[in-house]
C-alpha cells in the first residue's frame, strides 16, 4: 500500500471511492445524495482529503482550523498530519478519533467511539498503523505505535496496546488474539461484520474452571473423601434465580430439585 501517494491523487476520484465504498458495507444507505448529506464520516474524511493536502505542503494553522469546523460539524477528529488510504468508512461518526500520526491502510471501516491514539507525548511516531481491511467495532481503543495487520477484526470496546498479526480477531481489555488465520469473510464485498460471532474468552475460562470444579467434586465423592451430599451442602445456600446458575453451574440442578 502505498499511503504517500495518495496525497497527489486526484481529490475527485479519492472522495468517489469514500462514497461509493460505503454502499458495500451499510445496508442503509440507498443514494450518493443521502450518503453525500447524511454521513458525518464520509464528510469527514472528505475534509481531510484536503486538509491533509495542505499538512503535506507545509501548512499548518490553515489545516488545523479546518480539521477543527469538520469536528464541530462530524463529531469525528481526524488530525490534518494522519496519513489515509482509499475507500476509509466510518460508520455512524460520533465521537471517532484519529491522531497525527495514524496511518490507515485501504479498506478500513471504523464504527463509533474508535480512539486511534498515542501514549506518548514525545514528537515522533506515537500513534498505530492499520494494515488494509481492518473493521474496528464501536468503542475500541488502538493506543501506541503499534502495527495492527491486514484483516483483523477488532470487538467492540477492546484496549489494543500491543501488534496485531495479520487475519486475525483480537477483543478484551487488553486486546488477545482470539482468532487466527483462515477466518472467513462472509459477505460478498469480503468485509466480514459479523460482531455477534465474536467469542467469549472470559466466559470460556469460567466454564472450564466450573466443569474442572465439577470434576473434582465427582472425584473426592468417588474416593470418599466427600460425603454423598456434598454437592446439595455445598451449594445450598447459592440462590439458584437464573438460567445460568440452574443448567451451568456445578451442583445447580441438584440444589434447585432439593429446593
Amino acid at each position: 500500500m502505498a499511503i504517500e501517494s495518495i496525497s497527489t491523487e486526484s481529490f475527485w476520484s479519492l472522495w468517489k471511492e469514500d462514497v461509493d465504498c460505503v454502499f458495500k458495507r451499510d445496508p442503509a444507505a440507498r443514494n450518493r445524495m443521502e450518503v453525500v448529506l447524511t454521513y458525518p464520516g464520509v464528510q469527514a474524511v472528505a475534509v481531510h482529503r484536503i486538509t491533509h493536502r495542505m499538512w503535506v505542503k507545509g501548512l499548518r494553522f490553515l489545516p488545523r482550523f479546518l480539521s477543527f469546523i469538520s469536528r464541530v460539524m462530524t463529531n469525528v477528529d481526524i488530525h490534518p498530519g494522519a496519513k489515509i488510504g482509499r475507500r476509509f468508512f466510518i460508520d455512524h461518526g460520533a465521537c471517532v478519533v484519529v491522531g497525527e500520526t495514524a496511518i490507515v491502510g485501504d479498506d478500513v471501516t471504523l464504527y463509533h467511539g474508535v480512539t486511534l491514539g498515542g501514549t506518548s507525548w514525545n514528537k515522533g511516531r506515537r500513534h498505530p498503523q492499520l494494515g488494509n481491511g481492518v473493521m474496528v467495532g464501536a468503542g475500541a481503543k488502538i493506543l501506541g505505535a503499534i502495527a495492527v495487520g491486514d484483516n483483523v477484526r477488532v470487538g467492540a470496546n477492546s484496549v489494543v496496546v500491543e501488534p496485531v498479526p495479520a487475519d486475525c480477531t483480537v477483543i478484551g481489555i487488553p486486546g488477545k488474539v482470539v482468532v487466527g488465520k483462515g477466518q472467513s469473510s462472509n459477505t460478498r464485498y469480503g468485509f466480514n461484520l459479523d460482531h455477534h460471532l465474536i467469542p467469549d474468552p472470559v466466559g470460556k475460562a469460567i466454564e472450564c474452571l466450573l466443569s474442572r470444579m465439577d470434576s473434582m467434586e465427582q472425584m473426592l465423592e468417588a474416593n470418599g473423601i466427600a460425603e454423598p451430599d456434598y454437592q446439595f451442602l455445598r451449594f445450598q445456600e447459592c440462590d439458584v434465580d437464573n438460567q445460568i446458575c440452574e443448567n451451568d453451574c456445578a451442583g445447580g440442578l441438584h440444589v434447585a430439585k432439593a429446593v
